[in-house]
């Protein structure tokens, strides 16, 4: 585990040595605070649901983002066979990537709570303002940030370039996202899987106060297989 800790520290202070983690944190916060704010002014709706629902599909670029020079870059560099010398084995190098990840996209999201504070202010006399769906919202993109940063791992493993890594980031993120929106078109038995299959799916259960079993399952499962696969990845580096 210490090994895992030590990844983190060094991949965690790398993303602030580069210009990307601020492009990417600050396109993430444009896009997010426009969509906030026209809910707001526009629509006249001391509301977190337009932010909630749009978040998910940032996720689906940013995390890519973010990921993809964890493994792409350091193989390119030849980095990632000298980490591979180190007296750690790939599961925690792969762990330490994904805290580190895991690391940054708390700060975006830390970055967004003066919304939430902005509703409960904003929000007129009578019931207090009601903080259960924004702590579930904000758990729910955690848990489906976990699931996206194994996916874009994954897929910053597959390849040298990080430009090509984020792309196969983005495709597999893309597809766990959107794979649901085709429900209608299908047969009853193939629309169940592909809700099933849906990150946004489970996301909007958990975003409602819902906190089912099988959401937390279905995202820890696939957190693990997007890690496994980075892993075993890695492993064939080592061979």
């Amino acid at each position: 585990m210490n090994g895992a800790l030590a990844v983190a520290r060094r991949e965690f202070k790398s993303f602030f040595i580069s210009p990307i983690a601020y492009i990417v944190l600050g396109g993430f916060l444009l896009l997010s605070g426009w969509l906030y704010f026209s809910t707001l002014f526009l629509a006249g709706q001391a509301s977190l649901r337009g932010f909630f629902g749009v978040a998910p599909v940032l996720f689906v670029v940013l995390v890519p983002a973010i990921t993809m020079r964890a493994v792409a870059e350091e193989r390119k560099s030849g980095t990632l066979e000298l980490l591979l010398t180190f007296p750690m084995d790939d599961w925690q190098i792969t762990l330490g990537k994904f805290l580190a990840s895991l690391g940054m996209v708390s700060v975006a999201l830390a970055c967004t709570l003066p919304y939430a504070f902005t509703v409960a202010a904003l929000t007129g006399p009578g019931p207090a303002f009601d903080w259960g769906p924004v702590f579930a919202g904000y758990f729910g993109l955690l848990l489906l940030a976990a699931a996206f940063i194994g996916l874009g791992l994954w897929g910053s493993a597959l390849s040298k370039n990080q430009i090509v890594g984020f792309i196969f980031g983005l495709v597999l993120c893309f597809a766990f996202y959107f794979v649901d929106k085709f429900a209608p078109l299908l047969p009853d038995t193939l629309a169940q899987l592909a809700e099933f299959l849906s990150v946004d799916y489970h996301f909007e259960n958990i975003a409602r106060g819902v906190l089912d079993t099988r959401d937390l399952v279905f995202y820890l499962s696939l957190t693990v297989l997007g890690l496994l696969m980075t892993a075993r990845t890695i492993q064939a580096t080592r061979q």
